[in-house]
């Protein structure tokens, strides 16, 4: 209930009918002699004793329910939830060849994937897992590689450098039309980092667009509106056909790739530790 925010969802999510929902709560009140959610026509919400009941006594009810849905599985059934904090540019490396596989594996665990691009701290926000690159993992983490290492590239169309010239040092960007990125964890716009040998470089380009989502970038430079820095295999298909052009490639910078990242002690998750080992399969095949 507290999580739904509606008798109707966590009817669904129960099994049972809203009614049966809304007369439990109903009990509930009249034997704790407190209410416990505010009811209006369009929602439901948690008063502060609500909010102090759930707080204190939520993970012992998660782990009754996670127990009282083992029990009613089938031998070797999982039953449960799944929830995932994905970043956009790792979905096509995860969620779109693992998640088919793991649900017609486990259609009894529901899963619920939030695209997020800020930095997200996954047990104050309720995440069982997230995807991200390895810099922005917290060390304390268990961290399983989705994806080999790759490079972040500068692209643009043939047109644009036909029009603009070639930049040959990242400096040169300054001088360029860059479709910039704006950090929803800062708000700061992104500045371009590159490397060659010891040397690294932080450069602030400056466009006259700006978006806070790296697909829509790339599908930019491709319109030729300016150039992108992009994770270099989403913009293979698009060199290959020649819509697109790297150029500074002596100065693309490699990351460790994507990892699937987790808190050790939610080993103890069923749905959980079955996504891990689908989704290790997965890399074992493509890595």
């Amino acid at each position: 209930m507290a999580r739904q925010r509606s008798f109707s969802g966590a009817a669904r999510s129960l099994g049972v009918s809203t009614a049966a929902v809304s007369q439990s709560v109903r009990q509930l009140e009249e034997q704790l002699r407190v209410v416990l959610l505010t009811r209006t026509t369009r929602s439901v919400s948690l008063t502060e004793a609500g909010r102090r009941l759930v707080d204190g006594a939520g993970p012992a009810l998660s782990q009754a329910m996670a127990a009282l849905q083992q029990v009613s599985a089938q031998p070797g059934e999982a039953v449960g939830k799944l929830r995932l904090s994905v970043s956009r540019a790792a979905v096509p490396f995860l969620i779109t060849p693992v998640l088919p596989i793991f649900r017609e594996r486990h259609p009894r665990v529901d899963v619920e994937v939030v695209v997020d691009e800020r930095f997200v701290d996954i047990v104050a926000e309720g995440y069982d897992a997230g995807v991200r690159l390895s810099e922005a993992i917290e060390r304390d983490m268990v961290q399983v590689r989705l994806t080999d290492a790759f490079r972040f590239v500068i692209v643009g169309t043939p047109g644009y450098f036909e029009r603009h010239g070639v930049p040959q040092r990242p400096e040169d960007l300054l001088r360029h039309e860059c479709i910039t990125f704006r950090m929803q964890s800062t708000g700061a716009l992104y500045a371009w980092e590159f490397e060659k040998g010891r040397r690294n470089w932080r450069v602030p380009v400056r466009g006259g667009v700006i978006t806070n989502d790296g697909a829509t970038t790339v599908a930019l430079a491709g319109e030729g509106l300016g150039l992108a820095y992009a994770f270099e295999p989403t913009v293979l298909p698009l060199i290959r056909e020649q819509r697109l052009v790297r150029v500074l490639e002596a100065y693309a910078p490699t990351v460790p790739g994507f990892f699937l990242y987790y808190p050790s002690r939610s080993q103890r998750s069923v749905p959980l530790r079955l996504f891990v080992e689908t989704a290790r399969e997965h890399s074992r095949r493509t890595l």
